[in-house]
C-alpha cells in the first residue's frame, strides 16, 4: 500500500515538472515569434533602407569653379582639362615592373616611387592610385599606345585652374590650392580629394561664389566598396562667372611697363565711378605653380626674394608719399585761411630752434605763392603753411581724401597707411608732438605713410570734383552706380590745387615739364614725389648731397607719381610708386605718362579738351 502511494506521488511531480518545462518552452517560442514578428513586419521598411544603404554609396561631385573676366569678357581664369594617369593594383601583375615601364614615358622620380608604392599597399586592390597629374597631350597619347604593356594604367581627365596672364594679373586674381586642415568648416566639398580653393586675391574674396554647389552621384556598390554600376547622377551647380572692371591688355601694359623696374606698382582708376582698369606690382610670380604644385625650392626662393613678389604693393606697400602729399597741406592751409596768393622766401632752409628744414633746392626758390611751390615743389613754402594750418588740420582733410584708412576694394591684404595727429603720437609712443614733426609731415615724410592705391583715390577725388568715389574691382553686368557723395572741401580750393597740378607738368618749369603728353585733348596734370629712405648727416649735405645713381639701391629714394587726365576734363587717373627708383620726375613720371597715353588710346570716348572758367590761372603761365 505503501509503495503504491509513492507512485502516485512521484507520477504528479513528473506531470507538475512537464507542464512548467512546456509552459517555459511555449512562453520562449511565443516571445521568439513575437521578436520575429517585431523584426520581419513592424520593422521591415527600417532594416530595408538600412541595407540599401549598405548596398548605394552616395558621392559628392566638384562643379567646376567660376570663370573670371575682364571688362571686355577676355578670359583672366578659367578651367583646363587636366590628364591624370592612374594605377589600378589588381589589374596590374607586378606594380613595380608597370612602374618601370611606365617612366619610359614620363618622368617619375625616387619619391614618386615610394609614395605611389605607399598607396597601393595602404588603398584597396581596386581603388586607382594617382601616378601623376597634369599630362601633356603627347604623353597621354604615348600611354595609350603603349596601354597593352602597362595593364592597370589608365587616363583619366579632371579639370584644372589656369590662369592664362602669368603672373600679369597676380596680385588682382590670387590663385587656388588644395585645402588645408584649418580651413575645414565642415563642408564636405573642401573634403574631396584634389579640391581647390582660393588663396589670395579675388579667388579668395569671391571663393564662395567661384565655387558653385556640388552634384552628386547614386554608385551601387558590393560589400567590400567596389563600385559596381551608376544608379543615378545629378549634376551641381557651377560657379558663378565674375566679371572684373579690369582692363586685361592694359592690364598687360601696365605691368610690362613696371618691369624694367626692380620693384614697383601702378594702379589706374576711374575717377567717376571708381573702377580699378589696372593695379600691378612688380615683380610678381606665376600663379600656376600653386595649383600644379611647387617644390620646396621654388617656395624658399619666394619668401626668401628681397624683392617681395608675394606682397601686392599696390594695396599693401606702405610709403612715405613725399611731395604728392602737399595737396593735402595746400588745402588744409586754405581751410585754415590762408589765401592762394600767401607769399613765402624760400632761401633753400628753414630754422626751427636749432634745427635746420631743408628744401630739396639747395639755394632755395625765392618768392613763391601757392601755385608756384605746388609747380616747383617748394618745401619751405609747405613748412610755413602747414605751421600755421597744424597737422590735426592737415590729417581731417587727409582722411576726406581717403589717406590714413583702407579704402575698402574688394580686394584681401590691403594696409591702411598712417596719417599722424597729435593724439596718434601720444598714444603710440607715449610722447608729445612736437612742431618740427609738423615741418616733417608737410612734405609727406616722416610718420606718414600710404599705399599707391590711397594715393589714386586721393588723386581722383581731387580730379572729379571732390567726389568721394571708392575703388573696386567688380561689378554686376547692368549694375547701375550712384554718384558719389560730395566731400567738405571747397570748390574754389581744389580748383587752385588742380591748376596747380596742370603747372606741374605743363609749365615749362613744373618739375613734371619731361614727362607731359603733348597730344591735344589727352594732356595730364600731376604732382611727383621722392621720398628719402635714409637720413642725410650734416656732413655729407656739407660736402654735397650724393646723387642717388652713387648710392647702393636701397639707399635710393623712393619716386613717386600721381596724375590725371584729360586735365581740363579729368576721366583717368594714375598713381605710381618705383621703389628706390631716385626722382619722381625722372623715374615715375614717365612711366605714370606712358600709362595715361594707353588708357587715353584704349578709350576713345574721352571727353574733348574744354577751356578753363574765365578768372583761373592757365596751362603754362
Amino acid at each position: 500500500m505503501a509503495l503504491k502511494q509513492e507512485g502516485q506521488d512521484r507520477s504528479k511531480n513528473f506531470t507538475r515538472r512537464a507542464l512548467l518545462v512546456g509552459g517555459g518552452q511555449g512562453l520562449l517560442f511565443t516571445a521568439l515569434a513575437a521578436r520575429m514578428y517585431y523584426l520581419q513586419i513592424l520593422e521591415a521598411d527600417r532594416y530595408v533602407t538600412l541595407a540599401e544603404d549598405n548596398r548605394i554609396n552616395l558621392r559628392l561631385i566638384p562643379p567646376p569653379r567660376g570663370r573670371i573676366v575682364d571688362r571686355f569678357g577676355t578670359a583672366m581664369a578659367l578651367n583646363q582639362q587636366n590628364y591624370r594617369v592612374v594605377l589600378v593594383r589588381e589589374q596590374s601583375r607586378e606594380v613595380k615592373r608597370t612602374l618601370d615601364a611606365l617612366a619610359q614615358i614620363i618622368d617619375l622620380s625616387e619619391y614618386d616611387y615610394k609614395r605611389i608604392l605607399r598607396e597601393v599597399r595602404r588603398k584597396r586592390a581596386f581603388v586607382p592610385v594617382t601616378v601623376q597629374d597634369y599630362l601633356t597631350w603627347e604623353q597621354v597619347s604615348q600611354i595609350e599606345v603603349n596601354a597593352p604593356d602597362l595593364p592597370g594604367v589608365s587616363i583619366e581627365v579632371g579639370q584644372t585652374r589656369h590662369y592664362p596672364y602669368s603672373e600679369t594679373l597676380t596680385h588682382i586674381l590670387g590663385y587656388v590650392s588644395a585645402v588645408s586642415d584649418r580651413e575645414l568648416t565642415g563642408d564636405p566639398l573642401l573634403e574631396l580629394p584634389g579640391f581647390r580653393i582660393g588663396k589670395q586675391g579675388i579667388e579668395k574674396k569671391y571663393d564662395q561664389e567661384l565655387r558653385g554647389a556640388a552634384g552628386t552621384s547614386h554608385l551601387e556598390v558590393n560589400a567590400v566598396g567596389r563600385a559596381i554600376r551608376e544608379l543615378s547622377r545629378e549634376e551641381g551647380t557651377p560657379g558663378r562667372d565674375l566679371v572684373l572692371t579690369v582692363d586685361a591688355e592694359l592690364q598687360s601694359f601696365v605691368h610690362k611697363r613696371l618691369e624694367n623696374e626692380l620693384s614697383a606698382s601702378a594702379v589706374v582708376m576711374d575717377v567717376h565711378n571708381g573702377d580699378v582698369l589696372a593695379l600691378a606690382s612688380t615683380p610678381g610670380f606665376d600663379p600656376n605653380i600653386f595649383n600644379v604644385g611647387m617644390t620646396n625650392e621654388t617656395w624658399n626662393a619666394l619668401i626668401g626674394d628681397p624683392l617681395a613678389p608675394l606682397t601686392n604693393k599696390a594695396i599693401a606697400g606702405q610709403y612715405a608719399p613725399g611731395s604728392t602729399f602737399k595737396m593735402m597741406v595746400a588745402l588744409a592751409a586754405m581751410e585754415s585761411g590762408i589765401g592762394s596768393d600767401h607769399r613765402v622766401f624760400c632761401p633753400g632752409f628753414v630754422n626751427l630752434g636749432n634745427a635746420r628744414f631743408h628744401c630739396w633746392k639747395r639755394h632755395g626758390h625765392g618768392w613763391v605763392d601757392m601755385f608756384d611751390a605746388i609747380r616747383q615743389s617748394c618745401d619751405v613754402f609747405f613748412y610755413d603753411v602747414a605751421r600755421k594750418a597744424g597737422i590735426d588740420r592737415i590729417a581731417k582733410m587727409s582722411n576726406r581724401f581717403g589717406l590714413g584708412a583702407t579704402t575698402g576694394i574688394d580686394l584681401p591684404g590691403e594696409q591702411p597707411g598712417v596719417i599722424p595727429t597729435r593724439d596718434w603720437k601720444l598714444a603710440t609712443t607715449g610722447e608729445p608732438w612736437q612742431v618740427g614733426e609738423t615741418l616733417v609731415s608737410a612734405i609727406g615724410q616722416g610718420f606718414v605713410l600710404s599705399t599707391p592705391l590711397q594715393l589714386a583715390v586721393m588723386t581722383a577725388r581731387l580730379a572729379n570734383g571732390g567726389r568721394a568715389v571708392t575703388p573696386r574691382l567688380t561689378r554686376l553686368l547692368g549694375e547701375t552706380v550712384e554718384e558719389p557723395a560730395l566731400l567738405d572741401v571747397s570748390q574754389s580750393h581744389m580748383k587752385v590745387v588742380k591748376n596747380g597740378l596742370d603747372l606741374v607738368v605743363n609749365h615749362r618749369r613744373g618739375t613734371a615739364h619731361q614727362a607731359r603728353i603733348d597730344i591735344e585733348g589727352q594732356e595730364m596734370a600731376g604732382k611727383t614725389g621722392t621720398a628719402q629712405v635714409r637720413r642725410i648727416s650734416l656732413a655729407e649735405r656739407a660736402a654735397g648731397v650724393y646723387k642717388n645713381e652713387d648710392l647702393p639701391w636701397r639707399r635710393r629714394d623712393h619716386a613717386l607719381f600721381v596724375a590725371y587726365a584729360p586735365v581740363h576734363s579729368p576721366r583717368y587717373c594714375c598713381a605710381v610708386v618705383v621703389e628706390h627708383g631716385g626722382s619722381g620726375s625722372k623715374a615715375a613720371a614717365p612711366i605714370a605718362r606712358d600709362i595715361l597715353l594707353e588708357t587715353q588710346r584704349r578709350d576713345p570716348s574721352v571727353n574733348p579738351p574744354i577751356q578753363l572758367v574765365a578768372g583761373d590761372r592757365p596751362s603754362g603761365s
